[in-house]
């Protein structure tokens, strides 16, 4: 899902930071023909669609062979440091430039969200999770997503219903940016 959409919106604004809560970076090559959930990010940078030196990944948790030179705020970092340490780090990072943000719902503890097809254990709580969104709220946010909640894997709807919540709150931070970049914010 974010493959299309990330190109679409560096179709519009240019060259876009990538702000991206995940497990895994993503970053595994392709063959070029092909497609998936763990080698979009080597796509994009490699076809200028994203700017790796503006371009942030959050709560990685396992090892790709190559990271592009995008700054990663591992897992183990994230229990180390308050939501709004993360989410000024984001910030300063990304700056004033559009940016795509995509949640990985396996950023998530399993504990949080089971239902997803690469669980990897010591993930964001969801309260976590929330609090550093809600830090994000002058970010130039231009499109975002949140990809692999997997039903056959939710026990009780825990995985949809944080997905959903994760959603909402991608929208107010779009909106808020909006309201912000119009001058309406105080």
């Amino acid at each position: 899902v974010t493959w299309p959409l990330l190109k679409a919106h560096a179709a519009q604004h240019g060259p876009l930071a990538l702000v991206h809560f995940d497990a895994h970076q993503d970053t595994w090559d392709d063959d070029g023909q092909r497609i998936d959930h763990g080698s979009f990010v080597c796509r994009a940078v490699r076809e200028g669609v994203i700017d790796p030196t503006a371009s942030i990944q959050i709560g990685i948790r396992t090892e790709a062979p190559e990271d592009f030179g995008i700054r990663i705020i591992p897992g183990y970092e994230v229990e180390d440091l308050s939501a709004k340490a993360i989410a000024d780090q984001i910030v300063a990072h990304v700056g004033t430039r559009p940016c795509y943000l995509t949640f990985d719902i396996d950023c998530l503890d399993p504990s949080a969200a089971p239902g997803t097809g690469t669980p990897v254990i010591g993930g964001l709580t969801s309260y976590q999770a929330q609090e550093i969104l809600r830090g994000l709220a002058g970010l130039n946010v231009v499109g975002m997503d949140v990809v692999e909640v997997s039903p056959p894997y939710d026990h009780a709807e825990v995985t949809a219903l944080a997905g959903a919540t994760i959603a909402n709150d991608l929208l107010a931070l779009h909106a808020a940016g909006r309201k912000a970049r119009k001058g309406g914010a105080k």
